[in-house]
């Protein structure tokens, strides 16, 4: 087993609570860290044993950018599923999602939440 890490994959979205946040939308940043069984040995040096980050980017970018969410903590979740059952080889997918703007009194840098798929 083996891990790959996508880090800081930029998307503009609408999701959030706030009606606000729908209509003005902003930046929201996934991490996705999956750990990863290879089908076939990796000196086979084979795209199709392991996982196309490519191809994952673009599942990451469709969800991220689609349907709307109230919470970060469910569009974790969902990319999550999402990216395990495109790519059977993923036997973990850690997903963090950052929103900068987070709409909080107070000065913050961004709120962030992590999801595991499968869950314990």
């Amino acid at each position: 087993m083996y891990t790959i890490r996508m880090k800081n994959c930029a998307f503009f979205a609408r999701h959030g609570v706030l009606d606000e946040e729908e209509t003005l939308g902003q930046r929201f940043y996934v991490d996705a860290n999956l750990t990863v069984e290879p089908d076939r040995p990796l000196s086979e040096d084979s795209i199709t044993a392991t996982v196309d980050y490519g191809v994952a980017f673009d599942v990451i970018e469709k969800i991220v950018t689609g349907k709307r969410r109230f919470l970060i903590e469910a569009l974790a979740l969902e990319v999550g599923k999402a990216l395990a059952t495109r790519f059977p080889q993923i036997k973990r997918a850690e997903i963090t999602i950052r929103k900068p703007n987070a709409p909080v009194r107070g000065v913050l840098d961004h709120v962030e939440v992590t999801v595991v798929w499968p869950q314990p």
